[in-house]
């Protein structure tokens, strides 16, 4: 089962995860966010597959989410808004993101990506 690693070339975090991927020999296919944006209804689907908040899926510590002041913002925000917003921009995308059939995950926490192998 291949996955797909959606990642950002000059995330340290992003680099990381690709080379652990590597060298666990697991397979995937790479997917630029900042060329290939996750579209709405990717974002649906992982949220709820992942059974995580839409607050994860947020670059939280991203320049853009702090010129937007989201920090504030998404509070007053339905879901939907927040779904187009991230589908708007991919640096505002928590990364990396890796979608397999079996799972979703945001970021990078090798305790997490251990249970792939």
């Amino acid at each position: 089962m291949i996955a797909q690693f959606i990642w950002y070339s000059k995330c340290s975090t992003c680099i990381k995860a690709k080379k652990w991927l590597q060298n666990n020999n697991i397979p995937f296919e790479e997917r630029p966010i900042k060329e290939n944006n996750p579209k709405e209804s990717e974002l649906r689907e992982w949220i709820s597959q992942s059974g995580l908040p839409i607050k994860k899926f947020f670059n939280t510590s991203g320049n853009l989410y702090k010129e937007l002041n989201l920090k504030d913002r998404l509070a007053l925000m339905s879901e939907d808004e927040q779904i187009k917003l991230l589908a708007s921009d991919g640096m505002l995308v928590k990364r990396p993101i890796l979608v397999r059939e079996d799972v979703i995950l945001v970021g990078f926490k090798e305790t997490e990506w251990n249970m792939l192998k």
